[in-house]
């Protein structure tokens, strides 16, 4: 298993794995990205949202959260060994957006990005319980919570 798990950790030629001043770890750029490139996918198994709504509650308590929806009805679970993406940190302050390509969930390069430069996404959470995800970027713009823009509002 670890083999096969430092062939696909090594395998992406954009961005890997390091540990991160935002929360635990993060995805890092390896070289200079341009604007547009698709850098990683969020891998892991496609779930019916209401078991990833189950899975969801659990894991809310721990603070570690690795659903991404696809749809109306399905969600990936992207807690698993070979999925890199699931550390991309959330921050008020973005240089990657989510582009759902087929069925499949890219992260795409919002602007240039720069060698070792974290990559950094919105996450807009939908959650009934805001102040449960509170943010830790620390940029000077940063809204308090890694929730929809109008959810912010009403929390702050």
């Amino acid at each position: 298993m670890i083999f096969w798990y430092n062939i696909l950790r090594n395998k992406n030629e954009w961005v890997e794995v390091r540990k991160s001043k935002i929360h635990n770890r993060g995805v890092f750029a390896k070289k200079n990205i341009p604007k547009g490139t698709y850098m990683v996918e969020y891998l892991g198994r496609k779930i019916a949202n209401k078991r990833a709504n189950e899975i969801s509650e659990k894991e809310t308590k721990k603070r570690v959260l690795y659903l991404f929806g696809l749809n109306k009805r399905y969600s990936i679970d992207g807690n698993n060994w070979y999925n890199p993406a699931k550390y991309i940190n959330h921050a008020c302050e973005v240089n990657a957006e989510s582009i759902n390509d087929k069925g499949h969930i890219w992260f795409v390069a919002k602007k240039n990005i720069k060698k070792s430069e974290e990559i950094l996404y919105d996450y807009c959470l939908e959650t009934d319980d805001p102040k449960d995800h509170p943010c830790n970027c620390n940029f000077k713009t940063c809204k308090g919570l890694m929730v929809q823009i109008k959810k912010r509002k009403k929390v702050t």
